[in-house]
């Protein structure tokens, strides 16, 4: 009894996976992009806060993938390295996003268009997703590795490429800055 490609798939490491797809094998990687496209939308939508730019970098990521499996060495998971890539496709993005602001009228028109987005999101989004928005990219990612893919802190500083103790600090100064957040105001 020949056992279904599919079935097979399914029980073969990730690792392989990237391997056979590296190599060109085109099912090897419809199934990696199957088995984690709902993990990279999830984190690209923690790390940037909308649907639909999760949904444009999730399809960036995944167009790319081919070419970045060459990178992909084995030392880590394959999730990990996935997180890597998803990381630093965000932080792209966003960089690309500030410049573009910067560029289109000034530093006046970025400015009132920043409070309007934060507005908007702070709306939607409730008073916890609006704090978090405050904090620097580098807590918005520890954050978003540690409490929202439920990454322990050893995982999140191998995706990030920092300390385990970083990691810690990080998310001591997140609960800092978010009560004092809080204290500011009010009850």
């Amino acid at each position: 009894m020949r056992v279904p490609d599919r079935v097979m798939r399914m029980a073969t490491s990730d690792e392989a996976l990237a391997g056979a797809a590296e190599a060109g094998d085109a099912a090897a990687f419809a199934a990696l992009v199957e088995r984690h496209h709902d993990r990279i939308f999830r984190l690209a939508w923690r790390l940037l806060g909308s649907a639909a730019e999760a949904e444009d970098l999730a399809q960036d990521v995944c167009l790319a993938l081919p070419a970045k499996l060459a990178g992909f060495r084995a030392e880590a998971r394959f999730s990990t390295w996935l997180h890597r890539v998803v990381v630093n496709a965000a932080h792209d993005r966003r960089r690309r996003a500030a410049a573009r602001a910067r560029a289109a009228d000034g530093w006046g028109d970025w400015e009132r268009a920043r409070r309007a987005d934060g507005a908007a999101a702070a709306e939607a989004q409730g008073w916890l997703e609006h704090a978090m928005g405050a904090l620097p990219a580098d807590l918005r990612d520890t954050v978003a590795l540690v409490l929202g893919e439920e990454m322990s802190h050893r995982e999140a500083a191998a995706v990030l490429g920092v300390a385990e103790g970083t990691v810690s600090w990080r998310m001591s100064e997140v609960k800092r800055r978010l009560r004092a957040l809080a204290a500011e105001e009010g009850p």
